[in-house]
């Protein structure tokens, strides 16, 4: 009996710190620190393939650091996009009345076919045994590869585990470690990512339920997501077999803004910041405990708004209206109309756990999947003793 009363204590536990929200922010987001990018990256196909890490850190601070470096946008299926959008604004504080509206630097419309300052890649260049494989345009149905930019059909679907991603038109000066954007693949497309301590990203998107594929065809089974990286990552290795081919597991930065974690809760989506702000384990992050809901039946809007005081807000509303430009006091009627509000601040956010961390594909044990455990052994002993 103790043992029940423990077992649904902590499904208990579990179900109050994973709650559904319209909203979920991060205070207090950015931090001093440093990271170190890649330096050199050698025998790219070969066996002997390698990579260094600079003998000098990168320094960051200030606001939403290091996410205040310039990112890339990455999407993984089952999604179809609508509409995407950047914005920046002169500064911008979130919930507060008098700030700056915002200007639309980057615009995806699928209906009119419509692309500015829009780059589609994807990881369909050549494989590497320490770079993985290489970036580079996408076709126009999202998985294959093009010769030269390319603008994503209407109605494309990505499936389980299909990828692609965005980055702006400004295309990169030759790989260098003055140059500017540093040390890169060669072989890759080379984008800028996009840039701002205060900027805002929004989508307008669906999230069906995989049809197509089975769970034995694909790990990612019916787990989309909708995440940044820094950009530099991409440009060198998204996913390397030799942590020294990329910046990410020294801190440079992710923020998953939109993510279905693992198969038992894909109605669930969760936000997780993924550098050493307040935590030892880069793998894990920084997780809120409450999830924004998968409508995998409609259309979806909304994005993230990084505020100029350091605050990352979540969101997802119908109101969402992706002109070319915002006011301020659209995006805070938005967010104010979007549902019940969770905040954390950073410092005080519990370590997460990630079943697959959208940039490495480490596999860690889950919140829920301790859930799964404490029902699994409930059931047992009701079964048993009921």
């Amino acid at each position: 009996m103790k043992f029940l009363t423990s077992a649904l204590a902590s499904i208990a536990a579990v179900q109050a710190a994973s709650s559904s929200y319209g909203v979920i922010e991060f205070e207090n987001l950015g931090y001093s620190g440093t990271y170190k990018e890649v330096a050199k990256i050698s025998d790219v196909y070969t066996d002997d393939c390698t990579c260094k890490l600079s003998d000098s850190t990168t320094s960051f601070s200030g606001s939403n650091a290091p996410l205040n470096e310039e990112l890339s946008v990455h999407f993984r299926g089952p999604l179809i996009l609508s509409k995407f959008a950047y914005y920046v604004a002169e500064s911008f504080t979130h919930g507060e009345s008098g700030t700056d509206d915002w200007s639309r630097l980057a615009y995806y419309d699928a209906s009119s076919a419509t692309a500015t300052n829009v780059t589609f890649l994807n990881l369909q260049g050549k494989n590497s045994t320490c770079l993985g494989m290489g970036v580079t345009y996408a076709s126009s149905n999202g998985t294959g590869a093009a010769d030269s930019p390319t603008v994503l059909d209407e109605g494309v679907q990505l499936l389980s585990g299909e990828e692609y991603i965005i980055m702006s038109n400004i295309s990169c000066e030759s790989s260098g470690s003055s140059k500017d954007c540093g040390i890169y693949r060669t072989d890759n497309e080379a984008y800028h990512g996009f840039y701002g301590t205060t900027k805002m990203f929004l989508f307008e998107f669906q999230m069906p339920t995989e049809s197509t594929l089975t769970k034995e065809e694909v790990s990612a089974y019916n787990m989309p997501a909708i995440w940044l990286l820094n950009a530099q990552i991409p440009r060198t290795s998204q996913y390397p077999t030799n942590s020294y081919c990329s910046c990410w597991s020294s801190g440079c930065g992710e923020f998953d803004i939109f993510e279905v974690m693992n198969t038992t809760e894909t109605s669930h989506l969760y936000s997780t910041v993924h550098d050493f702000q307040g935590t030892g384990d880069i793998s894990d992050g920084l997780m809120a405990y409450g999830y924004l809901p998968r409508d995998s039946e409609g259309t979806m809007r909304g994005g993230v708004v990084f505020d100029s005081a350091g605050t990352a807000v979540v969101f997802m509303s119908n109101s969402t209206s992706i002109d070319a430009n915002i006011s301020a006091s659209d995006i805070n009627s938005w967010i104010s109309d979007a549902g019940t509000v969770l905040t954390d601040t950073l410092s005080s956010v519990a370590a997460a756990s990630s079943s697959k961390s959208s940039s490495n594909g480490v596999s860690i044990t889950t919140a829920s999947f301790w859930s799964n455990i404490v029902i699994s052994a409930f059931t047992m002993l009701y079964t048993m003793f009921g």
